[in-house]
């Protein structure tokens, strides 16, 4: 699973290096008007992805967290209110790092002029 992973960020950020020299020498031949739209986009681009990777990590470490909750109950009930709390609390937490993730989205949607 790591080397796919791996393999998977290589090819993305290969995509990535390959298309930006794309939107430079649009923006150079458009002349200056153009480099805020630029920004604009690369604004809305940025914050898609930022969303998407909180999304998935937040995600993977609700679950692993919710994982490991269900079997530290399943091999003590006795402790289960404990654990229910902090598995709450530590819910909480991540899910707050992916809303302000958002909110940073929305402000670099939002806020840099089109």
């Amino acid at each position: 699973m790591s080397r796919k992973l791996f393999v998977f960020a290589m090819v993305t950020l290969a995509a990535v290096a390959l298309a930006s020299p794309l939107h430079a020498q649009e923006a150079a031949a458009a002349g200056a008007p153009a480099a805020r739209n630029v920004v604009a986009q690369w604004s809305i681009i940025t914050g898609g992805f930022a969303l998407a990777f909180a999304a998935a990590f937040g995600a993977l470490g609700q679950a692993k967290g919710l994982s490991a909750a269900v079997e530290g109950i399943a091999r003590n009930p006795s402790a289960a209110g404990e654990i229910r709390g902090n598995l709450i609390l530590g819910l909480v937490l991540i899910e707050s790092l992916v809303i302000y993730v958002l909110l940073i989205a929305l402000i670099l949607f939002f806020v840099v002029p089109f």
